[in-house]
Formats: structure tokens, C-alpha cells, sequence
């Protein structure tokens, strides 16, 4: 019999855990075909969330529970089940039902014509979230679709369910700050997207404020793409033939017309320009070094402080 691992990172999720539990047992029912293991990554929760993962697994031998020493993010979570599951097919879904679990039996389905490696979900309507979080989104993504050389449509979820070849893939991919949309799209695979309509959380607050979503977008920038970089090398093209320009007016203007070559206040604008362009400059290449001198430190991507997992890989 195949087997299904269902990997779900929880942070702070007590109250929508019963739900989702509640929803995963009556979606596994259907699916009688297959074994399931269901995976919890515990990404340093405050609340009664590891006491609850362990009931249901003292109940249930399907519930596997991972609990991260303190918060890791999301991306570390995703990646700890993704070492960690064992089935011949692997899911990655949210705690809070944004990713509903129905969707699974139609997701098997695809992929089991053979004709796709990996099923993921995009949003096809972004109601119920702020109109300005949903404008800079779309933004984002389409601005990555222009820079970068990965596959990410807009309203693309982390909701997937992939091959075991697939899972491989991304296991190999061991660098510290992830960003698992791109990650998708770079190591190929075919994938069917799967449309649905936005679902609102069951219960709690959304985890990601506009800060943390900004960050996550940067960090999405600089791990694949490297135009960022050649913005330098455009500002220095640029402040080339503008300063030539400049220089070439005011001869001409010196001479024709026997006018002093610059006050003093445009001189004081343009000192402040160029310097900003250069303060600019110096902090994108900061940012691609921040992630070099990460990716050598060679850390591990989370540490382990409790589980009910036997031979738990850490990397």
C-alpha cells in the first residue's frame, strides 16, 4: 500500500488544530487506498500547541510530532518535514485550514494519471485579505516572474502534493534561507496547478505581518535572482552620461553666455544624489553577502527539543 506524509508546521495554532485534525481524519477515511502519516512541525509554539500534538499522537498512530527548540520560521518547518517524511508521497499544508484538506482527493487523483510530478494550489480570488497586502502580492509576483528564471504564478500556495522524486530534490536543496515558492519552480518537475478560492483562517491571527511578508519577498529577490546586483552597474552608467551631460552644458554655457559653471546649492543636490546612489548601491551587494556569509557558516536549519520520531534526520 503507497503511503501519504502530510506535513503541517504549526506555530501557535492551538485553537485551529482540533479542526484541522478533525478534517484530516474524515479526508483520510475516503482515501482507504493509501496509508497515511500525518507529520506536525512544532516551530517553537507558546501556547498549549505541543501538548495538544501530543494527545492526538497518544491516540493516533499516524500523528508524528517534530518541535523545534524555539521559532524557526515556516521555511525551516517545511523543510524538517520535508527530511522527515517517509511516504511515497508527500503534502505540505497550513495548520490554520487556508489550505483546505478536501482538496486531497482530487489532488491524488491528478498526479496518479501520470502525467505530473507534483499537484499545487494558487488562489484564484483574494477576498477577505486587505486590498493593499493583496496589491503588493501581485506585484511581487509578478515582478519575480521578470527577474528570476523560476516558475511562480500569482497566488501560488505551499499547499502541493509531490512525488517522492520531487521531495528528493528539494531535500537537496540545503541553503539556510529558503524560499520554497522559488525552490518549487527551480528544480522543474511537472506541476499542475490546481485553482481555488481563498479560505479564511479557522480560528487565531495570521502569523505573517507586513514586515515579516517584506522580508520574505527580499529574500525570494536575492536567492534567485541576480539583477539586484546589476543595478550598480546601471546607476554607474547612469550618474556617467549625466555627469558628462552636465559638464558638457555648462562649458558651453561658460562660454556662450559668461555664466558661472554651478551654484552652489545644485552642487550640494548632486553630491546628495550621487551619495545616495551609492549608499543604495552598497546595500544590495550587503545583502547578497549577509546570505553568503550565512550559507558559510553551514548552521543547521533547526534544532529539535522533543519528538515521537523515530531516526529524525537534522540538517
Amino acid at each position: 500500500m503507497e503511503k501519504i506524509s502530510l506535513i503541517v508546521p504549526c506555530y501557535n495554532e492551538e485553537e485551529s488544530l482540533p479542526t484541522l485534525y478533525a478534517e484530516l481524519r474524515r479526508v483520510t477515511s475516503e482515501m482507504s487506498d493509501f496509508e497515511f502519516e500525518m507529520l506536525f512541525i512544532d516551530d517553537g509554539s507558546k501556547d498549549g500547541t505541543l501538548a495538544l500534538l501530543k494527545e492526538m499522537a497518544s491516540t493516533d498512530e499516524r500523528v508524528k510530532y517534530i518541535s523545534f527548540s524555539r521559532n524557526f520560521g515556516k521555511e525551516s518547518a517545511m523543510y524538517a518535514g520535508f527530511c522527515n517524511a517517509t511516504g511515497d508521497y508527500v503534502a505540505s499544508l497550513d495548520a490554520d485550514m487556508q489550505d483546505p484538506p478536501s482538496l486531497l482527493p482530487k489532488m491524488m487523483e491528478i498526479i496518479k494519471s501520470g502525467e505530473y510530478d507534483s499537484v499545487a494550489t494558487r488562489r484564484v480570488m483574494r477576498k477577505g485579505e486587505p486590498r493593499i497586502r493583496s496589491m503588493f502580492a501581485r506585484a511581487f509576483y509578478k515582478l519575480m516572474y521578470k527577474i528570476s528564471d523560476v516558475d511562480i504564478v500569482d497566488g501560488a500556495r505551499d499547499f502541493r502534493l509531490m512525488k517522492r522524486e520531487m521531495v528528493n530534490a528539494l531535500i537537496s536543496m540545503c541553503e539556510h534561507d529558503r524560499f520554497s515558492k522559488g525552490i518549487f519552480g527551480w528544480i522543474g518537475f511537472k506541476t499542475y496547478w490546481l485553482p481555488f478560492e481563498n479560505v479564511k483562517r479557522v480560528a487565531g491571527k495570521t502569523k505573517w505581518s507586513f514586515h515579516k511578508l517584506f522580508k520574505y519577498s527580499i529574500d525570494g529577490i536575492v536567492a534567485f535572482s541576480d539583477v539586484p546586483l546589476k543595478i550598480p552597474t546601471w546607476f554607474g552608467i547612469a550618474s556617467f552620461v549625466g555627469s558628462a551631460g552636465m559638464l558638457a552644458f555648462s562649458l558651453v554655457r561658460t562660454l556662450a553666455y559668461d555664466k558661472p559653471i554651478m551654484d552652489w546649492p545644485l552642487l550640494v543636490c548632486i553630491i546628495l544624489l550621487m551619495s545616495g546612489i551609492t549608499l543604495c548601491c552598497m546595500g544590495i551587494m550587503g545583502l547578497y553577502l549577509a546570505k553568503i556569509n550565512k550559507e558559510c557558516r553551514r548552521r543547521p536549519q533547526y534544532v529539535i527539543s522533543s519528538t515521537n520520531k523515530e531516526n529524525v534526520i537534522v540538517k
